[in-house]
């Protein structure tokens, strides 16, 4: 049966992370892989995350199967993130919401929603954008296209050419958004032009559907929300993919959620029961460990506050981080212009250097980082960014 099977290689970014492993170099840096690493190199466990395990850890009674929508406590965490208390679409009943294992889980059972909606549908992502949205997406069916996004040569969101482009999406496609800290550029949205965009969705009849993986990691939790809220608001459809990898610091436990906005409340309804028939299918019952921690944090007011201040203090530190490359860059390359990288938001930037320039540094300095030299900011420390920068020096 599967000797027609090619072997595929090895996914990029996890070969990265195989490569820095067994580099014997002390000086070697990981800017690769997307996770957040504190002052010491690590993805830490939150405090609040840790509290909030012992106690369940404490009280807990039962394996037993969840319900299949998952936490009710979780599903409630995830709408107040998302919209807010008092947001007219949860008053009018028009949200439906779904536990997923991780945000990846939320994407896919998205796409099969949309499929059983609309078989074939047509979705445009951005240029560029996270690659696992292609097979996500992509492998349910969905037909992708591309719209303009980020301008490579000057550092900058390309708004007029998006604008453009979305201008001509046809009534009933899909478009993709980040809803903050956009993965793999930085470069995000502002408030006026997500009212552009939501405007445009309006008037061209296109459903938007937002990846939701770093809120809080930008300006904050409410103002990570700004782009949903509003489309949620002036829109009859919208959906959410949310993630919890980030904020939480729950990247192994893979808790996320899918959160449907629809006309009304018998069409959330509708949704509502499609979404787990969907779930059903794919993986039966959602995992529980990390939407319970969620579910415990965000309704005990010590975690929560707890939870928030650590999540301030990751914020900070990576931007932090972006200050001190831009600063670091300057007098080692004082000809060339980094300020775009601390005026973009999340663990991204691309640094804008060749393949070969790329593979210098992964050869002569063992500084590790994708082909198109995105960087993972969060992978840096203070101690380390005159040595990156000293390095990116050497191979321009």
């Amino acid at each position: 049966m599967f000797d027609t099977l090619p072997t595929l290689p090895n996914d990029p970014i996890l070969g990265l992370s195989v490569a820095f492993r067994e580099d014997p170099n002390p000086e070697k840096v990981d800017l690769g892989v997307g996770v957040y690493r504190n002052a010491a190199g690590e993805t830490p466990i939150m405090a609040a995350v840790k509290a909030a395990e012992q106690r369940r850890f404490e009280n807990e009674t039962t394996k037993a199967y969840l319900h299949p929508a998952g936490y009710p406590g979780a599903n409630e965490a995830v709408e107040d993130l998302v919209y807010g208390t008092e947001h007219p679409a949860r008053e009018q009943q028009r949200v439906a919401t779904l536990q997923t294992p991780g945000g990846c889980g939320a994407l896919r059972v998205a796409a099969e929603l949309i499929q059983r909606a609309k078989p074939g549908a047509r979705i445009w992502v951005s240029t560029p954008t996270w690659a696992n949205h292609v097979p996500l997406l992509g492998d349910a069916g969905m037909e992708l296209k591309e719209y303009p996004y980020y301008d490579f040569e000057r550092h900058t969101l390309d708004f007029d050419a998006m604008l453009a482009a979305l201008g001509k999406v046809p009534a009933g496609d899909l478009v993709l958004l980040h809803a903050s800290c956009h993965n793999p550029c930085g470069a995000d949205l502002s408030d006026a032009q997500w009212q552009q965009v939501t405007e445009l969705a309006k008037a061209r009849g296109f459903v938007p559907f937002i990846d939701m993986a770093y809120q809080g990691f930008g300006a904050g939790l409410d103002e990570d929300a700004y782009g949903p809220r509003i489309m949620a608001e002036q829109l009859t459809e919208v959906l959410v993919a949310v993630s919890f990898s980030k904020n939480f610091g729950l990247y192994r436990e893979r808790a996320g959620a899918l959160t449907v906005v629809s006309a009304d409340s018998s069409r959330a309804d509708a949704c509502r029961s499609q979404l787990l028939s969907v779930a059903r299918g794919l993986y039966s019952m959602p995992p529980s460990h990390g939407a319970a921690i969620v579910d415990q944090i965000w309704h005990d007011r010590g975690l929560r506050q707890s939870w928030n201040e650590e999540l301030a203090e990751m914020r900070g530190r990576i931007q932090q981080l972006r200050q001190a490359l831009v600063e670091a860059l300057a007098k080692a390359i004082p000809g060339r212009d980094f300020g775009f990288i601390a005026r973009e938001r999340g663990m991204f930037s691309f640094l804008g250097l060749t393949e070969a320039q790329v593979a210098r540094l992964r050869e002569d300095f063992s500084i590790y980082m994708t082909d198109n030299s995105r960087i993972n900011v969060a992978g840096l420390n203070l101690d380390k960014v005159d040595y990156v920068s000293r390095a990116i020096a050497s191979v321009l």
